[in-house]
């Protein structure tokens, strides 16, 4: 037996008993005739003591170790002189009498500490040693209990997990797909899901009636700190059901995460539809830790001369409590912030309420007090507040910038605590979004979503304006999961097709063998997805999902550990019939 005990278990009331422990060298302290060795298992840490007088064989083979040596070891469980109140096992010490080298180690490249000192790029490279940190370790600890009070809710909740195929057929719509060749259908080729969509939806013609999957998903697109090219779903599926019905479910189920997890009563998710969204913050997954709503103030500002705003076709502001003491140079540091070419507006317009309740602003010039007072009034602004403004030409693209800057002073103003939670529903989001790419309207979601019932004649009138019967959730400013009821009648899915641009032959050929099944009795059905990765992120606190994911790629795409992508051999082109054209130069 390697070990008798892990070592992160004992006490000081097991003082005296003989044990036998195994782990890896975390630290050695070399103190005279005494040397201190912190051993570690994914437990914990024990203090080993190492006495010359009483053993000095064993002394001298300690003080040659190095760090990350795997070590078995016996000896007394003896009480601590030092005692360590930070560590649960920081009353004892083991006297050894045994020691047993069970792998020597090279020196690691970074130190194996919480505050490690390896940049993302080595740490990945070495992703295995990295891993062996306690605080990477509890993320994946997280992760584990996570999944693991996903399947025991919807199990409790009569879902089936089903496992669906991971080598499927190419679609063209989202983002795109990864390609396998294949060898015995030389010339054609499978995609990798980006999510299990189609196929969940037939297990609802099958019957199941409630499905469940904690899947992994691929997505050849872009990546950001919440993106990977692969990343994991709990992906689910209801029968008989309508809109209502899956937000009370998984309302239930994020409730019962909060609870077991973080300790956490969450009261009832709010609701907000699409367009309150983008008016109010402008975004569809809106931050609501902190107010800072959106006040328009077309009515207030346009007219007075100021050429900016009066041929703008938005005028917005934000109200930031308290943030009056804001200097010429912090709010200069705001305008280059707002006018940099991701966010892209033209220019900031601030005002502050002094204490006497006066306003002083950079438009000053243009505008009398009265006007600004009618302002203040209009932003709810009251003394020792700051007033930010931008206008645009385009009230969306405005609206988007509005909401960078309203992040940013929320982060500034430390709004934005990652030990606070909000959580929200947003709903009625539009069916189509237009695509300058394509000069054609797109799903915004996937061409499975149905409209909402009362908007269905404008599919052939005004399909632009239809709503879906569709919704996100989202917590913190974060979209951690989203889903909507789905068309179960293959004429109404034929029609979404053709507003989609497909003809007949293109939505058969793609898409022919779901139209099908409804055809032999689909029930009216809907579902979500919840990204797993994004969830236990903001459980465990995290700025990117990379640390809660045990071998991530980096933000290029690429395992550093495992030289993935690579080169592979010729005659691997040769057997998939593929011919590679390669850059001579």
């Amino acid at each position: 037996m390697y070990r008798t005990v892990t070592c992160g278990e004992l006490r000081l009331s097991d003082a005296g008993k003989t044990v036998t422990l195994a782990g890896w060298v975390q630290r050695i302290r070399k103190m005279g005739g005494m040397t201190f060795i912190d051993l570690r298992d994914r437990y914990g840490l024990t203090q080993l003591a190492f006495n010359q007088q009483d053993n000095a064989d064993i002394f001298a083979e300690a003080n040659r170790l190095g760090r990350e040596y795997v070590l078995q070891v016996t000896g007394k469980v003896s009480e601590r002189y030092a005692k360590n109140p930070q560590m649960p096992t920081g009353d004892i010490e083991i006297m050894v009498d045994k020691l047993n080298v069970l792998n020597p180690a090279l020196t690691p490249p970074f130190t194996i500490e919480d505050e490690s000192d390896g940049g993302d790029d080595l740490r990945m490279k070495y992703r295995y040693l990295d891993l062996r940190r306690q605080c990477v370790r509890r993320n994946l600890e997280l992760r584990h209990k996570f999944a693991f009070e996903v399947r025991r809710y919807l199990d409790e909740h009569g879902f089936l997990e089903v496992e669906t195929p991971v080598l499927v057929n190419s679609t063209p719509e989202g983002a795109r797909d990864f390609v396998v060749p294949s060898r015995m259908n030389k010339g054609q080729f499978y995609a990798l899901p980006q999510s299990p969509q189609t196929l969940k939806q037939l297990l609802m013609v099958s019957g199941f009636d409630r499905y469940f999957q904690i899947v992994k998903c691929f997505r050849d697109e872009d990546l950001r700190a919440d993106r990977q090219p692969e990343f994991t779903q709990i992906d689910c599926e209801m029968s008989f059901v309508e809109q209502e019905d899956i937000l009370q479910m998984f309302e239930g189920m994020t409730r019962h995460l909060f609870k077991t997890l973080k300790g956490l009563d969450i009261p009832q998710l709010p609701r907000m539809t699409w367009a309150d969204a983008m008016k109010y913050y402008g975004s569809d997954k809106p931050d609501l830790r902190f107010e800072m709503r959106f006040v328009e103030l077309m009515d207030v500002l346009k007219g007075h001369v100021f050429s900016v705003f009066d041929n703008a076709a938005y005028i917005g502001g934000i109200c930031c409590k308290g943030a009056a003491h804001y200097t010429r140079k912090q709010i200069d540091a705001l305008t280059e912030f707002v006018k940099r070419p991701q966010i892209g507006a033209k220019g900031l317009v601030y005002a502050r309420v002094e204490q006497d309740g006066t306003v002083k602003s950079s438009v000053d010039k243009f505008y009398s007090q009265e006007v600004l007072q009618e302002m203040k009034k209009a932003m709810q602004a009251e003394a020792g507040d700051l007033i930010l403004i931008l206008s645009g030409d385009d009230a969306m693209r405005t609206r988007k910038q509005l909401c960078e800057l309203r992040l940013e002073m929320g982060s500034q103003l430390g709004l934005r605590d990652k030990n606070k939670f909000a959580c929200l529903w947003v709903i009625d989001f539009p069916m189509y979004e237009w695509s300058d790419e394509e000069q054609r309207l797109m799903a915004m979601h996937h061409p499975f979503t149905s409209p909402k019932p009362e908007d269905i004649p404008l599919l052939d009138t005004d399909p632009a304006a239809v709503r879906a019967n569709a919704y996100d959730m989202v917590i913190n400013g974060v979209e951690v999961g989203g889903g909507s009821i789905r068309i179960h009648d293959a004429k109404l899915q034929e029609k979404v097709f053709e507003i989609l641009g497909f003809t007949p032959e293109q939505a058969q050929t793609k898409f022919g063998f779901l139209m099908n099944a409804f055809k032999y009795g689909a029930p009216p059905h809907g579902g979500l997805a919840y990204g797993l990765d994004r969830f236990v992120s903001l459980f465990a606190g995290l700025d990117s999902i990379r640390d809660c994911i045990a071998f991530p790629k980096n933000n290029q795409g690429r395992d550093v550990m495992l030289g993935a992508p690579g080169i592979i051999d010729q005659v691997q082109f040769d057997e998939l019939g593929i011919q590679i054209v390669r850059n001579e130069e």
